[in-house]
C-alpha cells in the first residue's frame, strides 16, 4: 500500500541543509526527501520542530559579539 506524506520544500544554502541532514540523521523524523544541494521536502508536521532545533544549532555555532572596547 503506497502512503501519502505532506511535505514542505525547504531552500536553504548548502550549509544550513548539512545541519537539517545532521538533525535528521538521529531520528530521521523530518527529512522526506533531498532534491539537491540546496532543496529539501520536509514533513510538513515537524517543520516546527525542526526550525527550533536549528535554531538551537545555529545558537551553538555563532560566536558573541566581542565587546573589546575599541570603537
Amino acid at each position: 500500500m503506497v502512503r501519502a506524506v505532506r511535505g514542505v520544500l525547504v531552500k536553504c544554502d548548502p550549509s544550513i541543509k548539512a545541519i537539517i541532514m545532521s538533525i535528521d540523521s538521529q531520528e530521521h523524523q523530518f527529512v522526506v526527501e533531498e532534491l539537491d544541494d540546496e532543496n529539501l521536502v520536509i514533513k510538513e508536521n515537524q517543520l516546527q520542530e525542526l526550525k527550533r532545533r536549528l535554531d538551537e544549532k545555529l545558537k551553538d555555532t555563532q560566536n558573541p559579539p566581542s565587546d573589546s572596547g575599541s570603537d
